[in-house]
């Protein structure tokens, strides 16, 4: 069994999405953020959509890609083992209900690392006049698969983000992971990977059961971020980058800490924060918001 880097460069046909509200709400209600930006449709102008909501259209390519990574000899066994490494995703502005977005996909890079094969893709979502809305890079772990032929790392990368320290004391937050929140945050977001709903298919996978997605931790924590340093505004999020470490059992308990703001200088700051399992195992670490106007 083995990943061939010779993956690197596979791309699928572009997705399209019309969204609407019933989408848009049921993502935020799935996560229990019941901000009014996000519900109440009598708002002057209108409701949008919680700042990861672009995970949901990015999915059905991903899921595309798999395929056609299996007619390139990867066997569904080698694509159970897929989990969610990183994630880097720029926010060029929130999704509304109304939008159509087309999203597309390249594998744009794939390397051997110590756990397996791992795997860097691009995503691109644009909206129906071609205008960016969000620009995603993730990795993903093959867990106990290598990968075979000569690395194909990321050829650009997206840059680092600066002013990533941890200064001062962070707020902390909890929240409480009910038994089924797994197969809420599927059925909300549109995502669905047998991982996380089908205890038969997580174990087959290696896992000891199922486990929440890392996208739900993650976009508990951008909530947190949202709520303690953006001023309840979700707008600012300008970029958010993470790496996803320890899973997340049900039902569970998250322990959210969030750091104070770093000024950048450039008119946008930056705030680190983490989220925790009931272990207190890092399951999104080395998490980072950017926030700012969003650019005209």
């Amino acid at each position: 069994m083995a990943i061939p880097t010779a993956l690197a460069g596979l791309t699928v046909t572009p997705m399209i999405h019309q969204v609407d509200a019933r989408w848009t709400m049921a993502y935020a209600a799935g996560l229990g953020d019941h901000r009014a930006e996000y519900l109440d449709t009598l708002r002057p102008d209108g409701v949008v959509a919680h700042p990861l909501f672009a995970v949901c259209p990015e999915w059905p390519v991903i899921v595309s890609s798999r395929a056609a990574s299996e007619e390139r000899g990867v066997s569904p066994d080698e694509v159970i083992t897929g989990v969610h490494a990183g994630h880097d995703v720029t926010i060029h502005r929130l999704v509304r209900p109304g939008d159509v977005l087309t999203t597309s996909l390249e594998m744009v890079g794939l390397v051997s690392r110590p756990p397996g094969a791992m795997s860097l893709t691009r995503l691109e979502t644009v909206d129906g006049d071609g205008r960016p809305v969000a620009s995603t890079t993730q990795s993903g772990i093959y867990l106990g698969v290598a990968a075979s032929g000569d690395d194909r790392p990321d050829p650009t990368p997206p840059p680092p983000v600066e002013g990533a320290e941890r200064r001062g004391e962070p707020v902390s937050t909890t929240v409480a992971v009910a038994a089924g929140a797994a197969h809420t945050y599927t059925e909300c977001a549109r995502i669905w990977n047998p991982i996380h709903t089908d205890r038969a298919v997580a174990q087959r996978a290696g896992l000891p059961d199922i486990i929440l997605h890392g996208t739900a931790n993650l976009a508990h924590g951008i909530t947190a971020v949202i709520d303690t340093r953006a001023g309840g505004r979700p707008d600012l999020v300008r970029r958010v980058v993470c790496r996803f470490a320890a899973m997340v059992p049900l039902p569970s308990t998250l322990h959210i800490r969030v750091w104070p703001a770093n000024d950048t200088g450039d008119g946008r700051s930056t705030v680190p924060f983490e989220v925790l399992n009931d272990a207190g195992a890092p399951a999104v670490k080395d998490g980072l918001v950017v926030l700012g106007e969003a650019e005209r």
